[in-house]
């Protein structure tokens, strides 16, 4: 594997930042590791490579002009198939739309392009979003790339995998019910669900809709955290978005852990279903939390009623425009 792969998102920016690498090197680097990988785990469904290379060469271009590239400057990345992408098809997983390519971008897109992003394609997911596993009728099934015999979770199944694969070093998802923190977990990555507003949908159905929302995907919290930086902060066309500049996110990110609570629930108080194995890695978090001066606690919020809430949410269409 070429060692620029292994390099976290951080790690990368700085080595175009200082001009030991170019973002079209970087760039290359990831289509030998897709070209490699990518037929076997079916992650990415659109790719992209030539407007990947004009984004790179952008980046290139400002570097040498001395202007600011951007905050995530010649970092490959891929969009969930439910954004959708200026002149890149989208299907949300839909065989209705297998064919429709978008004339815009959805925010979540185009402030990653604004940064710098070189856009690969589009990462798979379930028809419109609905699933924590990651198939559809139009790109077939994402594997795990631990364990192609295995299910990389889902909706955002294909985000997590390239991640996991190498293929990407950032890529966006989307969560209403785990589909940020499913795929995390299942690849070995971090699935960040953020905040409601934190960064805002558009176009969105609902604008108010404080349920489903978009976040990143990366391999380490340091490169989820340079990830929200930008595409983080307010827009005028949502109306839940929330002030705050994506930029306090740059900040750092290291902290004393004691005197923090945490609530600890491996069984969700009885409320869930939980495999045994899962429960029995989530308790003994217990006695690491105590051993960094957490006040651990035995606490569950109250799911009652989850199931149909969940249900219900799905039967208001929550879909296409809005995850």
């Amino acid at each position: 594997m070429n060692e620029l792969v292994r390099l976290t998102a951080v790690e990368q920016r700085a080595l175009i930042d200082s001009k030991e690498i170019s973002a079209v090197e970087l760039l290359e680097a990831h289509e030998t590791r897709i070209a490699a990988v990518n037929p076997r785990v079916n992650a990415i469904v659109t790719h992209t490579p030539e407007i990947a290379r004009n984004a790179a060469k952008r980046v290139d271009a400002a570097i040498a002009a001395g202007k600011n590239p951007g905050l995530l400057a010649g970092l490959p990345t891929v969009h969930k198939d439910l954004a959708e992408t200026a002149d890149i098809r989208t299907t949300w997983g839909s065989p209705r739309f297998k064919d429709y390519v978008p004339n815009r971008n959805a925010l979540i897109v185009q402030r990653q392009i604004d940064a710098g992003a070189v856009t690969l394609g589009k990462s798979n997911t379930p028809e419109w979003g609905a699933g924590s596993q990651t198939f559809n009728e139009v790109f077939g099934a994402t594997l795990n790339p631990y364990d192609l015999a295995k299910t990389c979770g889902g909706s955002s199944g294909g985000a997590g995998a390239a991640l996991a694969a190498r293929m990407v070093p950032i890529a966006d998802g989307s969560d209403l019910g785990g589909s940020l923190r499913n795929p995390g977990s299942f690849n070995n990555v971090v699935g960040f669900r953020t905040s409601a507003g934190r960064v805002p949908i558009f176009p969105a159905a609902m604008g108010w809709s404080n349920t489903p929302i978009h976040g990143p995907m990366a391999r380490t919290v340091k490169d989820c955290a340079l990830f929200l930086a930008a595409i983080a902060g307010p827009d005028p066309r949502v109306p839940i978005s929330l002030p705050d500049a994506g930029a306090t996110f740059l900040g750092a990110l290291e902290m004393d852990p004691r005197g923090t609570r945490v609530a600890v629930a491996p069984e969700f108080g009885g409320q869930l279903p939980v495999e045994p194995e899962v429960s029995d890695i989530v308790a003994s978090s217990d006695a690491i939390l105590k051993s960094l001066g957490c006040t651990v606690l035995d606490a569950c919020p109250n799911f009652e009623g989850a199931d149909e809430v969940f249900k219900t949410l799905r039967a208001l269409g929550y879909g296409r425009d809005t995850w």
